[in-house]
């Protein structure tokens, strides 16, 4: 709007939501490299709070980054900000007179909210919170239903749900300009989605992982280990043309047994494509093939804008790939509700090792210069270092997040953007350097998981053992 153009030393707040923590820096700063801006967090940025202050961002850039953030509730335009309430009121005292009156009109209206973090307040107290504030000059009318502006009043309490302080450590005041996409979350849920499988990808994350890739309009994104499409969903959510590859006939064709609870076979019309459908952009699915991730398929040079997948793990779903009749030593036979051509394939054991270091080969002769990779990463806790992660000389890493899946396991998002095409000197530097040697720790996974879990199990029992022969106690 034309009232912001003279408007100067403007800085912002983002409330960030408390899930998924380690992912939401990568995000917020993958959406600003997409307008060519840096991440500046201002003075006092701490990564695990709930509030943010960003410096050198115009209205614009804000509205962008609220547009598609999953990891983000909402932005403001900071006008004060303090430990204490009278800290509070100076500052918005000397905050710049021009900045404020154009939203404080007597022709305008607004209405105040009270946001807390970590503390429910009674709405007598939230009211009291707002009366305090008549210092400011506002002569529009209050308007709760449909107000032209609204402002916000944020407390934040900490982050120990069990060490509450009776005052916020932090308060902040300004001007709302827009809300996150929180609400992708629920209408995409895997719940209500059409067709799903037993590793089916949580909607949030994918949002996520389309973010952190950078995925945007007009781009051709591939998922070499498809699934139900999950992955696709989110990606042509942000407008990308979408295809993808699997090794199972049964999930590509959509038929077999069903995933679902009271449900024994997937009916005629749950595919990939349907699921598309069901959010509106069917006409951005190109298509998806069976295929082996770790054999060849497509023509050489750059095809793709951004490579986002989830590999098996070998936890609930097999690592597999095909081979031939030399290797049927330790071949796998087909699932018993193949319903393929009457001729399979010898599939074998697919390593997790060779798994990344055919993804990351893949990526380096097929992503275009800047596109990027986004992929999880199983991790045995106990073991893990940075130096696990797989990497590759045309490859740069951007982020490294965990989740945590048990006291001993996680998987970890992995962020690379591809920086040059492959030259004949790479595969000679991979041999010759350790850094780029694959880690063969990944493809114990599956037994320290299970290892892990009869840990677990068997110490519960001694507890339970020892509590018997203590009487209880």
């Amino acid at each position: 709007m034309a009232i912001h153009c003279s408007r100067t030393c403007l800085q912002y707040l983002i409330h960030l939501a408390h899930d998924n923590v380690d992912f939401r820096l990568p995000e917020i700063r993958a959406l600003l490299s997409l307008r060519g801006k840096p991440f500046d967090q201002g003075e006092n940025f701490k990564e695990k709070s709930p509030f943010w202050r960003l410096n050198g961002l115009s209205e614009e850039d804000v509205n962008s980054i609220m547009a598609r953030t999953v990891c983000a509730k909402s932005a403001f335009e900071l006008w004060g900000h303090g430990r204490t309430h009278i800290e509070l009121r100076t500052s918005l005292l000397k905050y710049p007179t021009e900045n404020m009156s154009p939203f404080l009109q007597k022709d305008s209206t607004y209405k105040i909210n009270v946001y807390t973090f970590n503390k429910t307040l009674e709405f007598e107290d939230r009211i009291k919170k707002i009366d305090a504030m008549e210092y400011l000059s506002f002569e529009g009318r209050v308007n709760l239903r449909n107000p032209k502006h609204i402002f916000c009043l944020l407390e934040d309490y900490g982050t120990d749900p069990n060490d509450i302080p009776d005052e916020p450590l932090y308060i902040y005041f300004g001007r709302w300009i827009a809300d996150g996409q929180r609400e992708l979350i629920r209408s995409h849920s895997v719940k209500n989605r059409h067709f799903i499988g037993n590793t089916s990808m949580d909607a949030g994350l994918s949002f996520i992982m389309a973010n952190h890739a950078r995925v945007k309009a007009y781009d051709l994104v591939y998922d070499p280990f498809v699934g139900t499409g999950s992955l696709l969903v989110a990606c042509s959510h942000f407008g990308a043309y979408v295809c993808g590859t699997d090794i199972d006939y049964n999930t590509i064709h959509g038929i077999g047994k069903a995933s679902r609870k009271n449900q024994k076979w997937r009916g005629p019309d749950e595919n990939i494509r349907a699921n598309l459908r069901q959010y509106g952009s069917e006409k951005l699915y190109v298509d998806v093939l069976v295929s082996d991730a770790s054999k060849p398929i497509w023509r050489d040079g750059v095809l793709f804008d951004a490579i986002i997948t989830d590999p098996p793990y070998g936890i609930r779903e097999s690592t597999r790939r095909t081979g031939s009749q030399k290797d049927s030593v330790n071949s796998v036979k087909p699932s018993e509700d193949y319903v393929g051509d009457s001729h399979v394939p010898v599939s074998m054991a697919y390593h997790l090792s060779d798994i990344f270091t055919d993804l990351l080969n893949f990526s380096a002769h097929h992503l275009v210069i800047g596109g990027r990779l986004v992929y999880w990463l199983p991790i045995y806790r106990p073991e893990y270092c940075e130096e696990m992660v797989p990497l590759n000389a045309c490859l740069r890493l951007v982020s490294n997040c965990e989740q945590t899946l048990s006291s001993h396991t996680s998987r970890r998002l992995i962020t690379m953007e591809k920086i040059k095409e492959p030259e004949e000197t790479d595969a000679l530097a991979h041999l010759s350097d350790p850094h780029f040697s694959p880690y063969q720790g990944h493809n114990a996974f599956r037994e320290k998981y299970f290892s892990g879990i009869s840990k677990r199990t068997l110490t519960g029992k001694e507890e339970t053992n020892k509590m018997a022969t203590n009487g209880g106690e």
